[in-house]
């Protein structure tokens, strides 16, 4: 496996002017920036080190087992490591293969995670809420911030949509492969014979949008205030707080009325229309590119059925990748769920090396 020397020498000499440029006290955004590259690249050099010190070794060895003067016990001794360090070196070529495939510029954003209950009922309500828990557990296992933005509750429970934002770095890298239909299979609590539903629910992962992506006209922009609806106390029904906010080229709506705020609750619903249109645009774009696209994995196709969950088997099962886990009681409390979220990053990566070797 051969690694692209100049490209490596060029990582090892951006690291050392990093560490100068650190050195010299730069102003705090520029300390901040430098930083958090010198963090992303550190490992990758350090794996090049260790990978070009594998290297010299291997070839020390062959040196010695070329001559022939080499004593008997040291050529044996030779023979003997030189497999061990071909796997390290097999092993320390694929880490920097995988660190230097191109990155999706969202990875790093945070994330507007929206969940809508499906077919099923108040079954697929309540499906909608434990995975919006799941999620939540996930995240904070991550380190994340989680704050919903807007819910519309189910009749005996759970969510019939909610949508939330969450903060953390990489959560896009890792939450993107969410995007799709879930589906669950198992006897609701209200069902008296003990007998089967299945019912599903719809997740949709949006890389948060910045004001730099995308650009809204006001001329496109229809903004109605209503009054909001729903548990609030004395407040609700006396004010109109509530906003609603209708982008007209494309027909996507907004309603916000979780503050008591129509400035904050305008704010809420403009961030989350700029999201929304981000990712409309990225969905046209990766349709155009549908032709070219080897796999499934990473597509957030929102009608394609990713996962189920059966409930009286333990089990889960990602139909992208035929991953089967009996372990539903651990992913559900977010805990596992990194297991099934790592094994599609890892197919995924090994697409993209596919892609590039062919």
């Amino acid at each position: 496996m051969i690694l692209p020397e100049q490209k490596l020498d060029a990582l090892v000499t951006r690291l050392h002017s990093i560490e100068a440029e650190l050195a010299a006290g730069p102003e705090r955004d520029t300390y901040v920036r430098l930083s958090r590259e010198f963090s992303e690249l550190q490992p990758l050099v350090q794996s090049v080190t260790a990978y070009r010190a594998v290297e010299r070794e291997i070839a020390d060895l062959d040196t010695m087992l070329a001559d022939a003067a080499t004593d008997p016990e040291m050529r044996a001794l030779a023979e003997t490591e030189r497999p061990a360090l071909e796997d390290r070196r097999a092993e320390l070529a694929h880490r920097i293969r995988l660190a230097l495939i191109p990155k999706d510029a969202m990875d790093e954003r945070n994330v507007i995670l929206e969940i809508r209950a499906g077919t099923g009922g108040d079954e697929a309500a309540l499906f909608a809420g434990d995975l919006f828990r799941m999620y939540e557990r996930y995240a904070a296992n991550n380190g994340w911030k989680v704050e919903v933005i807007s819910v519309s509750e189910g009749t005996v429970g759970g969510f019939k949509e909610i949508v939330a934002e969450i903060r953390g770095r990489g959560a896009f890298a890792k939450l993107k492969f969410e995007s799709g239909v879930h589906r669950v299979q198992r006897v609701p609590d209200t069902e008296a014979s003990g007998r089967i539903h299945t019912s599903a629910a719809t997740v949709a992962v949006l890389p948060e949008a910045e004001d730099v992506d995308i650009q809204i006209n006001e001329t496109d922009l229809k903004i109605d205030t209503l009054r909001s609806s729903g548990a609030g106390g004395q407040h609700v029904n006396k004010t109109e707080s509530a906003v609603r906010v209708t982008h007209i080229p494309t027909g996507i709506v907004v309603v916000m009325q979780e503050d008591r705020s129509q400035h904050r609750n305008r704010a809420k619903a403009m961030a989350v229309l700029r999201t929304r249109l981000y990712d409309h645009e990225r969905q046209r774009l990766d349709s155009a590119r549908a032709a070219e696209r080897r796999g499934q994995v990473g597509s957030g196709d929102r009608s394609e059925r990713i996962r189920t969950y059966n409930f009286p088997q333990a089990r889960v099962t990602d139909h992208r990748i035929n991953l089967t886990l009996y372990k539903l009681p651990q992913i559900m409390e977010g805990e596992a769920l990194g297991e099934v979220i790592d094994a599609l990053v890892t197919e995924h990566q090994a697409e993209l090396l596919a892609a590039e070797d062919a």
